[in-house]
């Protein structure tokens, strides 16, 4: 039998290659995640690329680039363009010959970023596509399911990239959770990039931080604390969420941090 990569079809990640299907996704048996209700369900990339295709298109001043129709989390990824490179933020699974003709035609990818492991997708075959080395936050090495020299962890609490792009370990969600900020981002204003380490609201005047989004688990008052600090020491005037359109578009450091009081609050409340 011909080794596939198999993908877990709830979370979208990628295994190694195997002959036989892995016999569970520790990704989605964690309690951030879940099994989906039919059961643990897998495809390749070969299967997805026969009923799905990519959709990229602006996204508040971004390139988005997100699979129709929705497939697994349903997250879409971002294009940092930059003079000295563009870097992907996050990842989705699906990647085939029309999306790299499409990211090449607005100048490729430098390097790719994610924000934690429900987003590792197929970041192994987006970094091959582009030659582009994959960053990850040391500290959730063991989510990586397909292991690959393209993958360079890094430590401690910020990385800094090129044209000041920095990675921030914020956690909370993960132990490594990182969001991106572009100081170039919103008409020089600052932006961050935070998949749902920092979960853009329906309201999207305010932000929310939880432990487990589907399991609806909430992080303890420390953990927020944590966050803040974080990302308090840049500037930053707007927040790209994980989905389409799901972006605070102005005021968002003042949006952190009245969101995070709001948080506490409750818990101080309800407890």
């Amino acid at each position: 039998m011909e080794a596939n990569s198999y993908i877990c079809a709830t979370c979208g990640v990628q295994f190694a290659a195997g002959a036989n299907k892995p016999e569970h996704c520790a990704i989605c048996e964690d309690e951030r995640q879940y099994v989906g209700w039919s059961g643990q369900r897998w495809t390749t990339l070969d299967q997805l690329r026969n009923g799905h295709r990519n959709q990229l298109r602006d996204d508040l001043g971004l390139l988005g680039i997100g699979t129709e129709p929705s497939f697994a989390i349903g997250q879409r990824a971002i294009l940092v363009r930059t003079p000295q490179g563009n870097l992907l933020w996050d990842c989705i699974t699906l990647i085939d010959d029309a999306t790299i003709d499409a990211v090449q035609t607005v100048g490729g990818i430098r390097a790719i970023a994610i924000s934690h492991p429900h987003y590792y997708s197929a970041m192994v075959e987006w970094s091959r596509s582009f030659d582009a080395p994959v960053y990850l936050h040391a500290a959730d090495r063991q989510w990586v399911m397909r292991p690959d020299p393209c993958i360079e962890f890094w430590g401690g609490e910020t990385k800094a990239l090129w044209e000041g792009l920095t990675l921030i370990r914020a956690g909370g969600h993960f132990e490594g959770g990182t969001v991106l900020h572009w100081p170039a981002g919103a008409e020089n204003r600052g932006a961050l990039l935070t998949g749902d380490i920092l979960q853009v609201a329906q309201d999207r005047r305010w932000v929310s931080f939880m432990y487990s989004f589907p399991n609806y688990v909430p992080l303890p008052a420390r953990e927020i604390d944590r966050i803040v600090a974080a990302v308090e020491p840049f500037e930053f005037d707007r927040i790209y969420g994980a989905w389409w359109d799901r972006n605070v578009a102005s005021d968002a450091k003042n949006a952190v941090r009245r969101s995070a009081e709001r948080y506490k609050r409750a818990l101080r409340d309800w407890t």
